[in-house]
C-alpha cells in the first residue's frame, strides 16, 4: 500500500539551501532552545544568590517534567491524528480518586487500584475516540463535552480529598536513582514506546497520514477512525499515569489536582512548542519533550525568583507566540519561481523575476 505519509520532524532530512547549509529542524531548534533556556536559568540563579545545578534542583526540573510529560505524549499522539483532547485534567483527577479509593491505604490493593485508574482512563479516550469518528465531532468539542461530564462527576460525589495511598505506592513519586526521579525514568520509558510506535509500527504511519489529510488516507486505503481511537485511549491512559503519579506524590486522590496543574492547555502548549503541527501529521516526541523541559526549567527559575503568578503566565505566553511565530516564518516557502511570469496579454503588466530575498 502506498502511503503519503509526512516525515515527523524528528527524524526529517535538513534541507540543503543554495549555499550549502543544512537548516535546523523544528525539532534540533527546540533543543537548542532548551539550551539556551537553561543557561539563562543559571545566570539568573546565580543572580539570586543559587545554583542551579543542585542536586535538590535538577530533581526538582525532573519532577515538573514528569507529569506534564506524561501528558504531553499523549496529546502529541492525538495532535498529530488532527484532533484534541482537553479532557486530560479531568482524567488526572479521577484517576487519582479511582485508584487512591481502592487502594485506601493497603498494599495489596495497589495493583487492582491501579488497573482500575487505567481502565476507567482508557475508557474515557475510547468515547472520546468513537464521539471524534463515529459522530465525525471535531475533538475540540468532544472532549471538552467529557471533560465537562468528568467535572460535574467529580464536583458532584467528592467535596474534597478522598481515598490514600499505601507507602509502597508513595515510594514511586519520590524514589531517587542517582538525581533522577524514578518517574521521570517511566516517562522517559512511555516517550520511548511512543516513539518506536510512530516511527516503525503501521499504526504510527497511519496516524500521521490521517492528521495530514484525514480523506487522502481514507482513499489511499487506510482505517482512519482506527489510528485516531487509539490516540485517544493511549492519551487518556496517560493521563490516567499521570494522575497516578499525583496521588504517589500527594499520598491522597484530589478532584482538583488536575484542573490546579492546568495540564490542557499545558500539554497542548508543550506539544506546539516542540514542533508538533496543531492541526496535525506532523510533529515528534522528541520535540515535545524538549517543550516540556523548557516549561520545567522556566517555571523552576521563576520559582527560584519567586516571580509571581502573573508573570508566570505572560513569560509562558510570550513563548509559544515566538515559538509558534518562528515555526509559521520557516514555513513560508522559500523556493524561488521556477519559470519567470511573462507579461499578461489582458494587462500588458511586465514580466516578474524572483527577488533576491526569493532566492536566499
Amino acid at each position: 500500500m502506498s502511503q503519503t505519509v509526512e516525515r515527523p520532524t524528528g527524524t526529517a532530512t535538513p534541507s540543503a539551501g543554495r549555499s550549502g547549509r543544512r537548516s535546523l529542524d523544528s525539532t534540533q531548534l527546540v533543543w537548542i532552545a532548551f539550551v539556551v533556556v537553561v543557561l539563562v536559568g543559571v545566570v539568573l540563579a546565580a543572580i539570586s544568590g543559587d545554583n542551579f545545578f543542585r542536586n535538590g534542583n535538577i530533581v526538582s526540573v525532573l519532577t515538573l517534567t514528569s507529569t506534564l510529560g506524561f501528558v504531553a505524549i499523549g496529546q502529541t499522539l492525538v495532535i498529530l491524528g488532527g484532533s484534541l483532547d482537553l479532557s486530560v485534567p479531568f482524567v488526572i483527577s479521577l484517576s487519582s480518586l479511582v485508584a487512591g479509593g481502592i487502594m485506601a491505604g493497603q498494599t495489596g490493593n495497589v495493583v487492582p487500584g491501579v488497573l482500575a485508574a487505567l481502565a476507567v482512563s482508557g475508557l474515557i479516550g475510547l468515547a472520546n475516540g468513537l464521539i471524534v469518528t463515529r459522530l465525525h465531532v471535531h475533538g475540540f468539542i468532544a472532549t471538552l463535552g467529557t471533560g465537562l461530564i468528568v467535572s460535574g462527576f467529580l464536583a458532584s460525589n467528592y467535596q474534597g480529598s478522598s481515598g490514600s495511598a499505601p507507602r509502597s505506592f508513595q515510594l514511586w513519586g519520590i524514589s531517587l536513582i542517582g538525581p533522577v526521579p524514578v518517574s521521570t525514568l517511566v516517562m522517559l520509558a512511555c516517550a520511548g514506546a511512543a516513539v518506536l510506535m510512530l516511527r516503525r509500527s503501521r499504526l504510527g504511519h497511519q496516524l500521521y497520514a490521517v492528521g495530514g489529510g484525514r480523506e487522502v488516507a481514507r482513499m489511499s486505503g487506510v482505517r482512519t477512525d482506527r489510528p485516531l481511537v487509539a490516540a485517544h485511549v493511549l492519551c487518556s491512559m496517560l493521563s490516567g499515569v499521570a494522575g497516578l503519579l499525583l496521588l504517589s506524590r500527594t499520598s491522597v486522590g484530589s478532584p482538583t489536582i488536575g484542573s490546579q496543574g492546568s495540564y490542557d492547555l499545558m500539554s497542548i502548549a508543550a506539544v506546539v512548542l516542540g514542533g508538533t503541527l496543531l492541526a496535525g501529521g506532523r510533529g515528534s516526541i522528541v520535540g515535545t519533550l524538549g517543550g516540556v523541559a523548557i516549561f520545567a526549567v522556566l517555571d523552576n527559575v521563576m520559582s527560584v525568583m519567586e516571580v509571581n503568578s502573573f508573570l508566570r503566565d505572560v513569560v509562558r505566553g510570550l513563548v509559544i507566540v515566538v515559538a509558534v511565530a518562528v515555526y509559521a516564518r520557516r514555513a513560508i516557502p522559500r523556493r524561488p519561481t521556477r519559470f519567470p511570469l511573462h507579461a499578461s496579454p489582458l494587462t500588458g503588466a511586465p514580466a516578474t523575476t524572483p527577488s533576491s530575498q526569493e532566492r536566499a
